[in-house]
């Protein structure tokens, strides 16, 4: 796979009505609002919840949910899997507010894995970060008997979800920490991700890494390495909560190196819009839906062989 750059400009787009109006009462998008709109429109991904809450640890917060297909087209199938990290700065979320995200995964053709991660203030970085190690363990021992193929892992996050997601594709450290084989990640998704953040100047890094010393430890850019799952790095032009920065400066590292990346930044986008684009009222926002899981399928597809016998 060729590294490459290039901006991809976002069709225009039309929610239907009785969203806008939803969302213009309550003044936001929230996970939960953008959960709930999923859900009241018509038509569907052909996906289905199969798993709900199954432990991956012992702490209350390891809990993860399976998103799955429905279509016939994948019966018998072994489907890629895919684990989705959302944000919420580290001090918040929920998976139960992110069906929308798996079922949107799902209805591309993946497992779809939702895992819970514990939080600041009860966890310092890096906590989230073991937590998702074992998610993905999880998801190695068990994705099979959902129709998931355990050699076509990959990881996917948004904001504070995509630097853990990028941090486990990149920093070998914390996938061997939980038994895991770093090369079980064939590829990762990571949109409007923290990736080169440092120094930290808002409340929320500050909370989530302040107390850890070796700050580079903190950083996925510092561990950019020619051997890299391929990655997808998303970002918005007007993305003024994490800037398209982080997104430009790991792909120019990595693309340096000579991994493969694939750089995409949707003009006019700001910081929610490429999450809230899983949501089926709101697709029409950024193809990042469409474009992250057309990576991920490709970059996690077994090498066709070219050899002759």
């Amino acid at each position: 796979m060729t590294s490459r750059t290039s901006h991809v400009r976002a069709r225009r787009w039309r929610a239907p009505a009785w969203a806008a109006s939803l969302v213009a009462l309550t003044g936001c998008t929230p996970a939960g609002l953008l959960n709930g709109l999923d859900r009241l429109t018509p038509g569907g991904d052909g996906a289905a919840r199969v798993v709900r809450g199954a432990a991956y640890g012992a702490d209350e917060r390891q809990r993860l949910d399976v998103w799955a297909p429905t279509a016939r087209r994948y019966k018998g199938e072994k489907l890629p899997v895919v684990l989705f990290f959302y944000g919420g700065g580290w001090d918040s979320g929920s998976r139960g507010d992110y069906g929308f995200a798996g079922a949107a995964y799902a209805g591309q053709g993946f497992v779809a894995v939702v895992p819970d991660y514990r939080l600041v203030p009860t966890v310092r970085f890096p906590a989230f970060l073991e937590d998702g190690a074992l998610a993905v363990r999880w998801a190695r021992d068990h994705a099979a008997r959902y129709g998931g193929d355990p050699e076509r892992i990959t990881l996917a996050g948004h904001s504070a979800g995509g630097y853990i997601a990028g941090m486990l594709a990149l920093d070998r450290h914390w996938l061997a920490g939980a038994g895991v084989d770093h090369r079980t990640i064939k590829a990762a998704a990571l949109l409007a991700a923290p990736l080169d953040f440092a120094p930290f100047t808002d409340h929320r890094s500050r909370n989530a890494f302040g107390q850890w010393t070796a700050v580079a430890d903190t950083q996925p850019i510092s561990f950019a390495r020619a051997d890299a799952p391929p990655l997808f790095l998303a970002h918005g032009t007007a993305d003024r909560v994490v800037y398209p920065r982080n997104s430009q400066r790991l792909a120019a590292r990595l693309q340096s190196l000579g991994a493969p990346v694939s750089l995409r930044l949707y003009p006019g986008a700001n910081h929610t819009d490429l999450v809230v684009s899983l949501a089926r009222p709101f697709r029409g926002k950024t193809p990042a839906l469409a474009e992250s899981a057309a990576f991920l399928r490709s970059a996690s597809s077994p090498p066709t062989s070219g050899r002759s016998e």
